[in-house]
């Protein structure tokens, strides 16, 4: 029986690489046109075929609009959050503004892990035939930023492949464990392909410019194999794609300039131009010029053909990209910063993606870094190879010869009292990590909880992104603040998110898998960060004022269970100070004004003082000041109070 071989996929937005381990050497599998890359692309004929890689981008220009390319970017995707992708593809993305993304082919919609599938099952198909045996497990790289949804998404394209999702293995010490597919980041990936055999204490920065995506992590690698991912940062709507947009642009503007004729209504056309801009781009990243001639791309009103031909020089490119080699930029300091690193405490720089091969793009690199990016990995192969490696010490269990310690990117955590966002799991945790707290009711006889999950960087939890909720009912009926509810957050080793909330008096449970959620885009995780930023003030009167007001409530219900507590020892003359004082903290609440309310609340607590030392004197007893505050639970342990919906 053939030994047992884990694979590594890097599933590309513009290319996909298969590889495996096979001893000490990593082998880069052919597909079955004796190509070590597959282009990421399906295309539907005429004939009912669905050829995948070279045969359907060969196929691209005559059937446009049934030839799925750049998949990756609606992965995980809903159709509002895709706009800007909708206007660099010919084939037709459905779906309403809150719905997951489909493509419509012939009629028949197609979700992206569908089409994703499709890919993965030919780079599988092509491993078996190079090892001669059925292949059911796989280690699938994704941009460091995919967040959850399009982790998940990954995960569901690698099951409609045929891939084992979750698996047995036993490793070389004998032991068998369980393991859930392995999903990595490929910066890490790359990190491992560059530094395993080098045993070496380094820190290393991966620059992964991609055809769909761009991510910088930076990377702790110790000499006994420990591969400790410091930060991560990047851009989901940054690649080589947008690159080739520009010189599309540009080649449309100008042949309408000369001609009249406008490219961007025929869709052949612009499949044509599309693989023509791609090549002039590959092509200025080793020449000063190309040129790019396509004869008889469209006909003038008259019927007579019409040529575009145009020379373009490396500078002219790089001036159009420049806004896109800027947008590089800011992730890679975030990501320096979050490190706690300054550019040159980085040993190295890995260029991973096939557009570092651009030469202003390795300027960047140097004007950032203050050296020259490594390249001494072939950026095309370097994320599969590490998928390989990962693959491999996966099957070897406890002897594994590295350990990865990668992060999660966002703050994950659950909105409390006040509406304001509780973190659970902060960015930049490594993961898998898990997260327990304790929240009780907020209101008397509270019968269910709802349990609102959120991911993002604001204090304030609506600032964020609501990611999933689930109610735990079954609450047995208990004063306000007296039900435990314990809830817990588990990010597991590929960044997916399980969530559960637990009544300690009841022992009954609800949990849910963050696996539906809409996804995060980059535009909203950067409004989040640079909201955060330029929000800051506004950020802390909205905490101070929801701490406040979480502190007056408190007050408030203390006084109202002394009164109640003192029945008759109180008449209504002694009551009426201390009633009018939970008043003003009642209406000072809702004018969200931080003064009067903590002016509210001191007046309430000077009269709940002075009706405590009024019933103590009525007792014979010394005075007392109960002076009530925020309370804690039985057995001292710290109870936040959560702001939880009861189901009627």
């Amino acid at each position: 029986m053939a030994e047992e071989k884990i694979i590594g996929i890097d599933l590309g937005t513009t290319n996909s690489v298969v590889a495996v381990m096979e001893g000490n050497e990593v082998k880069v599998i052919a597909n079955r046109d004796g190509d070590r890359i597959t282009p990421s692309i399906v295309a539907f004929t005429d004939k009912g075929d669905r050829p995948v890689g070279e045969k359907a981008k060969r196929q691209a220009v005559t059937n446009p609009k049934r030839t799925i390319y750049s998949i990756k970017r609606f992965m995980g995707r809903r159709h509002n959050e895709v706009e800007s992708e909708e206007k660099l593809v010919p084939y037709k993305v459905v779906g309403g503004p809150n719905d997951l993304v489909k493509v419509e082919i012939d009629g028949k919609q197609f979700t992206p892990p569908e089409i994703s599938a499709m890919i993965l099952r030919e780079l599988k198909e092509s491993a078996e035939a190079y090892l001669g045996h059925t292949v059911r497990k796989a280690v699938i790289t994704v941009p460091a930023y995919f967040n959850d949804s399009q982790r998940q998404a990954t995960i569901d394209a690698a099951a409609i492949a045929g891939f084992d999702t979750d698996y047995e293995i036993r490793g070389k010490d004998g032991k068998v464990v369980k393991q859930r597919m392995r999903i990595i980041n490929e910066p890490t990936a790359a990190s491992i392909a560059y530094a395993f055999d080098k045993k070496k204490d380094q820190k290393i920065a991966v620059f992964d410019l991609g055809g769909g995506t761009f991510d910088v992590s930076i990377l702790d690698v110790g000499d006994d194999g420990v591969f400790q991912v410091l930060s991560t940062n990047g851009d989901t709507h940054l690649g080589g794609d947008d690159f080739d947009q520009v010189l599309m642009d540009y080649l449309a503007d100008e042949f309408k300039k000369e001609h009249g004729a406008d490219l961007r209504k025929d869709p052949m056309a612009m499949q044509r131009l599309k693989q023509a801009a791609e090549q002039a781009k590959k092509d200025l990243s080793s020449q000063a010029n190309t040129d790019v001639n396509l004869p008889f791309i469209t006909m003038d009103e008259n019927r007579n053909p019409l040529h575009l031909v145009r020379s373009i020089s490396r500078n002219q490119f790089e001036r159009m990209a420049d806004h896109l080699i800027e947008r590089c930029k800011k992730p890679v300091l975030a990501a320096l910063k979050d490190a706690k690193l300054t550019p040159n405490q980085v040993d190295e720089v890995v260029l991973v993606g096939g557009m570092t091969r651009m030469p202003r793009v390795q300027q960047l690199v140097k004007e950032i870094f203050g050296k020259e990016g490594h390249k001494g990995v072939n950026p095309d192969e370097v994320v599969a190879v590490g998928a390989a490696i990962q693959g491999a010490q996966l099957l070897l269990g406890a002897a594994a010869d590295i350990q990865l310690l990668d992060v999660t990117p966002l703050t994950l955590g659950i909105k409390t009292l006040g509406g304001v966002l509780t973190p659970m799991i902060t960015r930049n945790t490594t993961i898998p990590t898990r997260k327990s707290e304790t929240y009780t009711t907020a209101a008397d006889n509270q019968p269910s909880v709802e349990v609102e999950v959120y991911q993002g960087e604001r204090p304030m939890a609506d600032d964020n992104k609501k990611i999933g909720s689930f109610h735990l009912d079954g609450i047995q009926p208990a004063p306000a603040r007296v039900p435990k509810i314990e809830v817990t957050f588990e990010l597991d080793a590929n960044g997916v998110l399980s969530v559960t909330a637990k009544d300690l008096g009841t022992n009954k449970q609800q949990s849910i898998r963050i696996e539906g959620s809409s996804g995060m885009t980059k535009e909203e995780v950067e409004r989040m960060k640079r909201d955060a930023e330029l929000h800051a003030e506004e950020d802390k009167k909205k905490r101070e004022f929801a701490e406040a007001k979480n502190e007056a409530e408190n007050r408030v219900h203390a006084v109202e269970k002394m009164m109640q507590e003192a029945g008759d020892k109180l008449t209504d003359a002694d009551k009426a100070p201390v009633t009018a004082a939970v008043q003003k903290v009642r209406e000072a609440i809702p004018r969200g004004d931080l003064g009067a309310l903590k002016s509210a609340t001191s007046g309430l607590d000077a009269a709940a003082t002075a009706m405590a030392q009024h019933v103590a004197s009525k007792a014979g007893g010394p005075g007392a000041e109960p002076g009530p505050t925020a309370e804690k639970k039985d057995g001292g342990d710290d109870v936040m109070d959560a702001e939880y919906e009861v189901k009627k």
